[in-house]
């Protein structure tokens, strides 16, 4: 469902909101948690990739020839937000196996929990991409912002953002930033604590999703 915003989607689907809480649990395992996400991606992707142009190309069935509609334009681009995001790719690249993977990788200071840029490798000519950024997490908002900053800066135009849980500060904030960039939501959390991680939350999703601390 919309959020009282046109460009803000948070997801009402039961079996989103199901996964969403098996994500949540602190006894659930890497394996189980890395493959829930993916399986997050794929079913909120369903509803981001709605709007995906088409076009008709003759093709030959075995009855006929006959004109059916295909993808048009240059492939979609998925672009996960280093090193989290890594765990929604998975998941929309079995709705779209064409479509082409850039990275951004970011840190956060652990003081001013500002993120920092280390590395960003988009594909070209990602002027003329639909652009899918991902991070299982939008807490401050600061990350999601700063990608989508440096994807612009590259050309990037028609850009998609899309996360499994999201704290009220961070989806205000990247909002606000990027008021044309479409944002999904798996669910809407409470707040953010005074670490800047979210609450409920789920944890850290990069640790959880690689099996790390």
């Amino acid at each position: 469902m919309y959020n009282g915003n046109e460009n803000i989607v948070i997801c009402d689907h039961p079996l989103i909101k199901h996964k969403i809480t098996m994500l949540r649990k602190i006894e659930t395992g890497t394996n189980e948690f890395r493959a829930v996400v993916e399986e997050i991606a794929m079913l909120m992707g369903y509803e981001a990739l709605r709007d995906l142009e088409l076009e008709e190309v003759e093709i030959e069935t075995p009855l006929e020839k006959a004109n059916c509609p295909v993808i048009a334009g240059k492939k979609p681009a998925v672009v996960p937000i280093l090193r989290a995001g890594l765990g929604m790719v998975g998941g929309l690249l079995k709705l779209m196996p064409a479509a082409k993977v850039g990275h951004i990788g970011l840190y956060r200071d652990e003081v001013t929990h500002e993120p920092h840029e280390y590395y960003c490798k988009l594909p070209a000519p990602i002027e003329l991409r639909k652009i899918f950024v991902v991070d299982p997490m939008l807490a401050t908002g600061g990350s999601a912002v700063a990608a989508i900053d440096f994807i612009k800066q590259h050309g990037g135009k028609d850009i998609t953002f899309m996360c499994v849980i999201a704290a009220p500060e961070g989806l205000e904030r990247l909002q606000k930033a990027h008021p044309d960039v479409k944002i999904f939501v798996g669910n809407l959390d409470r707040e953010l604590n005074e670490a800047a991680y979210i609450c409920p939350g789920l944890g850290d999703a990069g640790d959880r999703i690689f099996g790390t601390k």
